[in-house]
């Protein structure tokens, strides 16, 4: 399903390049072993992360919803400036600790907050009917932005020799969205009027009264959550398979390290790229939005257990290939979940109910994140996995979702 793309639609895709531009992320466990931490004291900081998202995901949103999205998002940019000072300037644990604790802030007004700017903007020019196809081909953009960022961090550790230097460096592509942010169009920047405020908070208290919203909801901060605390385990996989492959022999173990990285990396968000954007044609395809989130969150859990068990065997490239499905499957499906979490949500509480997504998953991270360092710390990664994706196809039945049989009017006033 093709729609014109229009100049808000360029700034949408800009707004994912930049954010994606984090040159920490292909090496931030790296980084966090190089200093001398475990798995459980890289897992607890995650969850100090989360814990902050958490307890500002909630009041941010309705921030957001009531007073401003755009001044929400700049709210964002300037606490993840600030974490990325702190993780440079201060490597020790409790430096690091405060760095979470910005950054979850940072997440908190971001989260929700611009998918319900675009689904305004959708709303606004009737086009809610494209929203799979038009957040997918955002999401597409974000996603080259994190190719590209596989790149450039590679290319900056291989010629420093430090991942360290990853953080200033992130700071630039961060102020520059800043400015892309505060310019957005006002009309996008809706302000609930004091005499609808209460109507918004009505809005969002029917999200826990229905079946459909509550489920649509958890299915995908479930899944979101599983996969974001363990898709960071790639990482020291990577390390052993680059110090065990015969080839780059002349370079350091680091150097090598950072050119497998950054190719791996760059062409799993090529592949993510390729699958977001074609979101709405594999929901198309398959049928429905809720059979196609059924079957992507348990083919997930399946990758986690192939990959575990890829490691126990010593197929390092085995697990790697599964890696990149899981990361396939995450990017294809999240814009099939925000389709129809929005289709079950009013616009008016869409970046509160967006919000309650996140604060769903970050508890969830804030759980799984330090559990699972402890499993890899005492039975190694290959068996953390298997128990991670075990765990996740056991709750399918909690998060399933029914087939459905008509469209809902829920976007409409």
């Amino acid at each position: 399903m093709t729609f014109r793309k229009d100049k808000q639609f360029y700034r949408f895709a800009a707004y994912g390049f930049l954010k994606n531009l984090r040159f920490f992320e292909p090496f931030i466990i790296l980084y966090f072993r190089e200093i001398g931490f475990s798995f459980l004291e890289i897992g607890t900081l995650y969850s100090i992360r989360e814990i902050t998202t958490i307890l500002c995901e909630l009041p941010t949103g309705f921030v957001a919803d009531i007073y401003g999205r755009k001044r929400s998002m700049v709210a964002s940019m300037l606490a993840y400036i600030t974490s990325f000072l702190i993780f440079y300037l201060f490597p020790n644990f409790y430096s690091f600790s405060v760095a979470m604790v910005l950054f979850g802030i940072g997440e908190a007004f971001r989260t929700g907050t611009h998918k319900a700017l675009i689904l305004e903007h959708l709303r606004q020019n009737e086009m809610l009917d494209l929203r799979v196809d038009y957040y997918g081909a955002t999401r597409g953009a974000s996603q080259l932005g994190s190719a590209l960022n596989a790149i450039l961090a590679a290319s900056l550790v291989f010629y420093t020799g430090s991942y360290r230097i990853i953080f200033p460096a992130a700071i630039i592509p961060c102020f520059i969205n800043l400015i892309n942010l505060a310019t957005y169009p006002k009309a996008l920047d809706q302000e609930v009027r004091r005499t609808e405020k209460s109507r918004t908070l009505g809005d969002f208290l029917m999200i826990f009264r229905g079946r459909d919203s509550r489920r649509g909801i958890l299915n995908s901060a479930l899944f979101d959550a599983f996969f974001k605390s363990s898709k960071e385990y790639l990482q020291p996989i990577l390390k052993s398979l680059a110090l065990a492959l015969p080839v780059m022999m002349a370079l350091d173990g680091q150097k090598r390290t950072a050119l497998l990285v950054g190719a791996v990396y760059f062409l799993i968000y090529l592949t993510t790229s390729y699958a977001s954007r074609n979101a709405g044609r594999m929901s198309r395809t398959i049928g429905n939005k809720s059979t196609t989130l059924n079957l992507t969150y348990l083919t997930g859990a399946v990758m986690l257990i192939l990959a575990g068990s890829s490691l126990k065997i010593e197929i390092r490239s085995g697990a790697v290939l599964f890696f990149l499905i899981l990361f396939l499957l995450q990017n294809a499906r999240r814009p099939v979940n925000i389709a129809y979490i929005s289709e079950k949500i009013s616009h008016r509480a869409m970046a509160s109910g967006l919000s309650v997504e996140s604060q769903m998953k970050a508890l969830m991270m804030a759980v799984l994140a330090p559990v699972i360092g402890l499993l890899a710390d005492r039975f190694g990664i290959g068996n953390a996995l298997i128990a991670t994706g075990v765990a996740m196809g056991l709750l399918l039945g909690a998060v399933y979702l029914r087939k459905e049989v008509q469209k809902t009017t829920a976007h409409h006033e």
